[in-house]
């Protein structure tokens, strides 16, 4: 799914907002969820993501494995088991959900190890080292931004005592949903690769991936 353009704003009446104002198409009134702590888990992670239908864009610096609960009615959740967060990408990606992945850093062993027992990984990475924005888009109709990186202690998986403090909002705004997948897909395509002064240290600048011969 492509990032929408961003819907021009309504000009203002001549002596209605100082031009400064004018000139910013976000500062508006919108419609916002907090999300503190656990409810990263039980909102975003099982309530959102688990829910997709179209897409789920992730963008965050650090990735480490993830444990949530296994599906409702199943035995596993009877036995109160849990099971990999690629676990639940899996059957995302089985039902067609397109789902993207843009982070900093290598993620963890333990994740590169779950991503090693698949045949063929559910979601699509690209790694910017300058990245370090977390967003989470879903459907291109639910907007996360906040402080929680793609980890258990970050998006409240972990128990009482052992989970983050972190704090974000969610939100079905348009506008902010336009700005934040168009800002996605720049970096995601390699629109921001060509004036990076980071290029030189880049593990692989996103656009020479079309450079690359398949195997």
């Amino acid at each position: 799914m492509s990032a929408r353009p961003a819907r021009p704003r309504a000009r203002a009446r001549a002596g209605t907002e100082p031009e400064a104002k004018a000139r910013s198409p976000l500062k508006r009134r919108v419609e916002l969820t907090l999300l503190r702590d656990r409810a990263h888990y039980d909102a975003l992670v099982m309530g959102a993501v688990a829910n997709a239908r179209v897409s789920v864009w992730i963008a965050t610096a650090n990735v480490k494995e993830l444990r949530v609960e296994a599906p409702i009615g199943s035995r596993a959740r009877a036995r109160g088991r849990y099971m990999s967060f690629l676990d639940l990408l899996d059957a995302l990606a089985a039902r067609g959900v397109e789902l993207r992945l843009l982070h900093a850093g290598v993620p963890s062993r333990a994740f590169r190890a779950e991503l090693r027992r698949r045949p063929r990984p559910p979601i699509e990475m690209r790694r910017c080292p300058r990245v370090h924005l977390k967003m989470i888009a879903v459907d291109g109709a639910l907007l996360y931004l906040g402080s929680a990186n793609l980890t258990g202690a970050g998006l409240g998986a972990k128990g009482e005592g052992r989970r983050n403090f972190e704090a974000g909002v969610l939100t079905d705004d348009d506008l902010l949903l336009d700005e934040m997948q168009g800002t996605f897909e720049a970096i995601w395509t390699g629109a921001e690769c060509k004036g990076c002064r980071l290029r030189p240290l880049c593990p692989g600048p996103l656009d020479e991936l079309d450079k690359i011969p398949l195997r």
